[in-house]
């Protein structure tokens, strides 16, 4: 019996389209032309069905589907020989194309070993301008928030009593040196005795302090400027009257300013005056304010086991104002030459770190590296690699030993072309790691 040559086409199709992967992957070709070459003969052995009335018998046609399935079969096995062979003819099995990846250069920059702190920021000097008298406010002739001089006039206060006082203490302070004079002549011409000349003497030296004393009560009716700087708000209005020791306003000195903030315990053995200091505040995004530590307190702070510490930071412009708050970073220390790579090109096996060297053939080589200071950019490298040598910053998690690649640059990845022809090179750059090490 036959086969109805309908079912034998419905067979045949549905066979080559399970043969169709073989043309990707070879070896399954190679599995797949053994079992389909098996199976398209068992099936055209196959026994027709009966049909349940008789039909009639059509002119038999010569069937050419066992034909065009051994066609098939026997280009599957030619592309599955081609795919074992290499360019010169040998078998090499599949090759991978190269894989896209970005690149970076270990490069030497400055990297500093530094901690962060938040600080207070503090007028290196802040005073409270206070009456020394019980008088009345004459008046105040300073702008408030405005720069003063040294010396210049704050406050004047009603001195025309004190003033009167004044005036007597040297009129008495004269006369006593008019007697003393007198004194002293008659002394010399044997008419007054030595204790006349004495007490004339000490009553000058008497009324000479009394007028110091009233000359400077006198000066304390003027309220001025002890040193250069801002002025605070008003306490006090003109016509009201002050005791000793009432507020006038507030004066600070802000050319120079003070950064009050607290460090870990751990960096004890580290801190010295003259450290350098870097401060940030909100008000100013992007501005660094340098400095550096004065005062270093000795003694931990046993609650909070720190260390306070203060540094002095220049304000030439008076940006910076009392009360601020500080992002202050300490430099503990700094190497200008530190070989450098970004921070995601490093993995981690276990305890030792990794980077994927790029060499001159665009392949790639894993090598252990020593780490150092890290950032959030940056990683320092402290042994493993040579300055100059090209890695892999992203996309070495699908890498493995002599992986071939085609390195980018970030300029690339962004939508440029690839670093040099045929994908990048990187050139006599490349292979430059020390201590690399094959999976």
């Amino acid at each position: 019996m036959r086969a109805a040559p309908g079912g034998m086409r419905t067979t045949a199709a549905a066979r080559a389209r399970r043969a169709a992967p073989c043309l990707a992957f070879c070896r399954a070709g190679r599995l797949r032309l053994a079992r389909g070459r098996a199976g398209v003969y068992g099936a055209a052995m196959l026994p027709a069905r009966r049909s349940p009335a008789p039909a009639p018998v059509l002119p038999a046609r010569p069937s050419v589907v066992p034909l065009a399935a051994t066609a098939l079969l026997v280009a599957l096995a030619a592309l599955s020989a081609s795919c074992a062979r290499g360019p010169g003819g040998r078998g090499r099995g599949f090759s991978m194309p190269p894989m896209p990846v970005e690149v970076a250069e270990a490069a030497p920059r400055t990297v500093r070993d530094q901690f962060r702190a938040l600080g207070s920021i503090e007028s290196d000097e802040i005073i409270e301008v206070v009456s020394e008298l019980n008088a009345t406010v004459a008046r105040l002739p300073f702008v408030e928030g405005q720069a003063v001089a040294q010396g210049d006039l704050l406050a004047q206060l009603d001195d025309r009593e004190i003033r009167a006082e004044s005036d007597r203490a040297e009129a008495r302070r004269d006369q006593a040196r008019l007697n003393f004079e007198r004194a002293r002549r008659l002394h010399e011409s044997q008419a007054a005795s030595q204790q006349d000349l004495d007490e004339a003497q000490t009553a000058l030296r008497v009324a000479e302090a009394d007028a110091a004393i009233a000359r400077a009560r006198l000066d304390k009716t003027r309220i001025r400027a002890p040193f250069a700087g801002l002025v605070g708000r008003r306490r006090v209005s003109p016509g009201a009257y002050l005791r000793a020791g009432d507020v006038v306003t507030e004066l600070a000195r802000v050319d120079e300013m003070k950064v009050t903030f607290n460090a870990p315990e751990r960096y004890a053995g580290e801190l010295r005056p003259g450290i350098g200091v870097e401060v940030a505040v909100p008000a100013y995004p992007g501005l660094r304010f340098p400095g550096r530590i004065s005062v270093v307190d000795p003694i931990v702070n046993p609650d909070t086991r720190t260390v306070a510490l203060v540094a002095r930071i220049p304000n030439p412009q008076r940006r910076l104002r009392p009360g601020m708050s500080a992002d202050v970073a300490v430099t503990l220390s700094e190497r200008t030459r530190a070989l450098t790579v970004p921070d995601e090109a490093v993995f981690a096996e276990g305890n030792q770190s990794f980077v994927y060297v790029v060499k001159a053939d665009s392949t790639v080589t894993r090598a252990a590296v020593a780490l150092g200071t890290r950032d959030s950019a940056q990683v320092e490298v402290t042994a493993g690699l040579e300055p100059g040598a090209m890695i892999v910053r992203t996309g070495h998690q699908k890498l493995f030993e002599g992986a071939k690649v085609m390195p980018l640059t970030a300029a690339a990845m962004m939508g440029g072309a690839p670093d040099g022809p045929g994908g990048g090179r990187p050139g006599a750059r490349g292979g430059g790691a020390a201590g690399g090490r094959g999976r």
